[in-house]
């Protein structure tokens, strides 16, 4: 099992595209030896006017499988995917949720040599999360290779046994998971983002989006810039935008672990008195009081857009902080950082 992590445009999903044999590759030569079944975006290797019944067919013909080794399989594939009752439906009217659960489950059930899946944890419930995982991990085990693509750190750690970051399409570190994740974690660590960022031209920016996002600085209660922070400190995003003239709907703000874990998400829907619409050039100022972070290294993901078109501008790790942590409770007292990421008050007493 090999997993390949990677900064938003480092080229991870453009490299299983090339495995998959949906890209040609401009240079070089790729050995493939077996089959291939690929999850890489919803409803990839679907044809929206077919059924749910008859898109598993196709998909286990294209892989070269007989009707009879498809039908073998045909009832566990709809069993996991939990699609009985939509099979006879053409595709086109599925949810993306189904769609996900569908295309998972026809790649992971089809018997191929080599199992390929990009991002499926980013779509979809914790339930089926974790149904994909230990799918991923029951295919392994039967010594088949899986490939697998995540900002979920603790899934790769968890799953793969190697793993490969890359830096620009680059190969820059490939070995163990746990010493590829420490190269990972150190790199994104770095100063270049920390407490502030320019965002015009920001590696972590997705392909295809509008730079939006321009700049964002991290400030105290007072608003002067700082670096880092303590437990319970309130703390100021200030965050420089250009709409280019649309009005969009929110403001998102993830914050996420030096793991890619999503800790949380602040946002413009969230708060009644944030502004409505941003529209034109201008400086978006979100607080956060009393940061119930325990001491470590995180980053922010920035998303902007509208209700109708969707996301319009996303940046992964736009900004590294540290936090420390202080007496917060006076107690003299702290929990130990395994015990989980938040710093939560709670009074005791006997009944």
């Amino acid at each position: 099992t090999v997993g390949v992590i990677g900064r938003n445009g480092a080229g991870k999903s453009t490299l299983l595209k090339i495995l998959s044999r949906i890209t040609e590759p401009t240079t070089g030569l790729i050995d493939l030896y077996g089959r291939v079944g690929a999850l890489l975006e919803v409803g990839t290797g679907f044809h929206p006017e077919l059924t749910g019944r008859e898109n598993i067919l196709m998909n286990g013909a294209v892989l070269g499988m007989t009707r009879a080794e498809i039908l073998g399989k045909f009832d566990e594939i709809v069993d996991f995917a939990g699609v009985e009752r939509f099979l006879n439906t053409p595709i086109k009217r599925y949810s993306s949720g189904m769609l996900l659960r569908l295309g998972f489950s026809v790649a992971a059930h089809l018997e191929t040599e080599i199992l390929i899946v990009d991002e499926v944890l980013a779509v979809g419930d914790a339930e089926f999360q974790r149904k994909c995982l230990g799918k991923m991990q029951d295919v392994a085990n039967t010594g088949r290779t899986v490939l697998f693509v995540s900002h979920n750190i603790n899934a790769v750690l968890n799953l793969c046994k190697r793993g490969i970051y890359l830096v620009h399409g680059q190969v820059h570190a490939v070995g163990d998971t746990h010493d590829v994740v420490q190269e990972y974690t150190a790199h994104i660590s770095q100063d270049d983002f920390l407490g502030r960022a320019d965002l015009t031209q920001h590696i972590g920016r997705s392909v295809g989006m509008k730079p939006i996002f321009r700049s964002i600085c991290l400030l105290n209660e007072s608003l002067s810039p700082i670096t880092d922070c303590k437990t319970g400190d309130t703390i100021v995003l200030e965050i420089g935008y250009d709409t280019h003239g649309k009005p969009y709907d929110y403001v998102h703000v993830t914050i996420q672990s030096r793991f890619g874990e999503r800790l949380c998400t602040v946002s413009t829907q969230y708060d009644a008195h944030a502004p409505q619409k941003l529209l034109g050039e201008g400086t978006l100022l979100c607080t956060i009081p009393n940061i119930p972070l325990h001491e470590g290294d995180y980053t922010l993901t920035l998303i902007v857009g509208d209700k109708l078109d969707g996301v319009a501008d996303t940046i992964e790790s736009a900004m590294s902080f540290r936090v420390w942590f202080n007496d917060y409770f006076k107690t003299g007292n702290s929990p130990n950082t395994s015990q989980g990421y938040f710093i939560q008050s709670s009074s005791w007493k006997l009944a």
